[in-house]
């Protein structure tokens, strides 16, 4: 290619690119998260007051909403898996223990995306489900 070819696809390569803005995602690791909600098939449940997680070091570890919790945690290209949960057995109300299992079942259901906004984080589902966390 010659040089003035190779210059002239540059310009246009980069003649659209003004208007674009260049996102960096942000950090999700060794943050206190506080869990604000879970939704599963379209269904909403807003997190009891103790659910959290923290993802540091390929862990992850937190509260359920009544349970305690521990996994492994993947943190890679902007997804997120945990495998490999282990939990506290307490039993807490029938609406705390109906949140739990949404949301063990929605953070270990496969990969995650992750999506950052200001001091928000979505974990989505391949499936749609997600659960919204809030830097605490």
């Amino acid at each position: 290619m010659t040089a003035v070819a190779l210059l002239a696809t540059l310009a246009v390569a980069c003649g659209g690119e003004q208007d674009v803005a260049v996102s960096t995602p942000r950090p999700v690791t060794g943050i206190d998260w506080t869990v604000d909600s879970v939704t599963v098939d379209g269904t909403t449940r807003h997190a009891p007051a103790h659910a959290h997680v923290r993802f540091e070091d390929g862990r992850a570890a937190g509260n359920y909403g009544c349970n305690q919790f521990s996994a492994t945690a993947q943190v890679t290209d902007g997804r997120i898996r945990l495998s490999h949960a282990r939990t506290t057995r307490m039993a807490c109300d029938d609406a705390r223990m109906t949140f739990e299992r949404a949301l063990a079942r929605t953070l270990t259901a496969g990969p995650l995306t992750m999506k950052t906004e200001g001091s928000k984080l979505t974990l989505t589902t391949a499936g749609g489900d997600r659960v919204q966390l809030s830097r605490k």
